[in-house]
């Protein structure tokens, strides 16, 4: 995608932040995450998408185990063994 196409797809907006918020994005620009202040913006907006998907993730996980049958934990622990022996060989540091 172009930088002229770019631009076109993007919105306009104007608001105010707090000092804090600037701070945040102009250490962006100059650590060099984000080139410009809408550029910084879609970072840690982005950013944050993924920390509410994780934490999304994290509960609806925690939800499933909790409300688990005792056969269904059962095959979770079946599952669990067969997963561990058949990596048991990888390293995954590597």
């Amino acid at each position: 995608m172009s930088t002229t196409t770019a631009r076109l797809a993007r919105q306009k907006i104007s608001t105010t932040v707090s000092p804090r918020t600037l701070s945040y994005f102009d250490d962006l620009i100059s650590k060099g995450e984000a080139r410009t202040l809408a550029e910084a913006l879609d970072l840690a907006v982005e950013r944050l998408l993924v920390y509410e998907n994780r934490e999304r993730l994290a509960a609806d996980t925690a939800a499933y185990f909790a409300n688990m049958t005792d056969a269904e934990a059962a095959q979770e622990q079946q599952l669990e063994a067969a997963l561990s022996q058949s990596t048991a060989g990888i390293d995954f540091d590597q």
